[in-house]
């Protein structure tokens, strides 16, 4: 993979690569100019403009009327900087009892402050972790990431089970409300009921059933087991 070190790089530039990763990962597939926009809360043309300078840097490539992709290189910078967050995020959990609601916006400020240095001092003192509180996988400092192979609660139906892995750290009231009712990653489920009319799941987890519905199944995302 090319070397092109996140450090030096200025924070708008490893936003935008750490953005385009994020969609990149969700979508499978090249990210608009409009989407990307929406996801860093800014205009169409700001966004446009610094595709094509993270172009000029060789950090993504553009094909028309399909969107943006990372390089190589640029798929380097946006894993230091998720890296970067994500043990960040761990560490304000771990060692500073910060709750996993809190952590994703304190990481977002700290994550352009720190060094490569620093960030494997955390790493070593938090044990080498491969996961943040969220469920999310840590890239390693070699920019390797396993993302598994999980699917979003919404797409279960009724007689499926699994494990709850991972869920989005974007919403803090939504991981609030997961973590008021008892539910984390690592949990194991079973889904007992979906309702009509787009309706909610009802999951039960070891802390009891749970309607769960709308926006929260779609950011909980889960590994389902094979025998039924």
């Amino acid at each position: 993979m090319a070397t092109i070190a996140a450090t030096g790089l200025s924070d708008a530039v490893q936003d935008y690569a750490k953005a385009i990763y994020s969609l990149q990962e969700r979508f499978e597939e090249p990210v608009s100019t409009s989407a990307l926009a929406e996801r860093l809360a800014v205009s169409s043309a700001s966004a446009s403009a610094m595709v094509k300078r993270l172009e000029s840097m060789g950090l993504v490539k553009r094909e028309l009327y399909h969107g943006v992709e990372l390089t190589p290189a640029g798929e380097r910078v946006a894993l230091e900087i998720i890296r970067h967050h994500r043990l960040l995020e761990l560490y304000l959990a771990e060692a500073l009892d910060m709750s996993w609601d809190r952590v994703h916006e304190e990481a977002e400020v700290l994550e352009h402050a720190i060094s490569p240095a620093l960030s494997e001092l955390i790493a070593r003192k938090l044990g080498n972790p491969t996961h943040d509180p969220h469920g999310d996988p840590i890239p390693t400092a070699d920019g390797e990431i396993d993302s598994g192979s999980s699917r979003p609660l919404a797409e279960l139906g009724p007689g499926d089970r699994g494990t709850f892995v991972r869920v989005s750290d974007s919403d803090p009231e939504a991981l609030r409300y997961l973590s008021s009712r008892g539910i984390a990653p690592g949990d194991a489920f079973e889904v007992l009921e979906r309702q009509p009319f787009e309706g909610p799941l009802v999951v039960r987890f070891d802390s009891g059933d749970h309607a769960l519905g709308g926006a929260l199944v779609v950011m909980m995302r889960v590994d389902v087991d094979v025998e039924r």
